[in-house]
């Protein structure tokens, strides 16, 4: 289903498009990033908070560990800054994790628990596609918090990173 170089490149992909979106929010009018919205997540940083804490998450299911949040909304780091270093941390460890991987341990069956307590059974690979499909989804919505301000998001497409390169 996935293969070792489609992974690292979606890895990549991932980590670039949270590296546009970063620099385009650090040019929005002051409070922009804070503001309060009507999302679920409460604001842009609520809800880049959101895909860390995912990306936790979901590090912990490939590793077979647990990760010990009992919720997905928390607000781990309320400061940009702090949050992008953070991120970008966890978007390495994802690069490295997926050009470790083999046809074999993408095709591995993994049980764990979603954060309900529901028990659920995944491969590894499809494990790794809902990583990079969450993440561009809530990217989504990050972008459209821009039109608020005022200003046009950035295109964080994956028809663009492919182009770029």
């Amino acid at each position: 289903m996935l293969t070792t170089e489609t992974a690292t490149m979606l890895a990549n992909y991932g980590n670039w498009a949270d590296q546009v979106l970063f620099k385009a929010m650090r040019v929005l009018p002051e409070g922009a990033v804070t503001q309060r919205r009507q999302t679920l997540f409460g604001s842009m940083i609520g809800t880049l908070n959101h895909n860390y804490q995912v990306d936790l998450i979901w590090r912990a299911h490939l590793l077979g560990e647990k990760h010990g949040f009992s919720t997905r909304r928390d607000l781990l780091h309320p400061d940009l800054d702090t949050l992008v270093v953070e991120q970008l941390k966890v978007n390495q460890w994802y690069i490295d994790w997926a050009a470790s991987q083999t046809p074999d341990s993408l095709g591995e069956r993994l049980k764990f628990n979603f954060v309900s307590g529901q028990a659920a059974e995944m491969t590894r690979g499809g494990m790794f596609l809902h990583i990079v499909n969450h993440k561009t989804y809530h990217r989504g919505w990050v972008c459209e918090m821009f039109f608020d301000a005022g200003v046009n998001p950035p295109e964080t497409d994956l028809s663009v990173y492919l182009t770029e390169g």
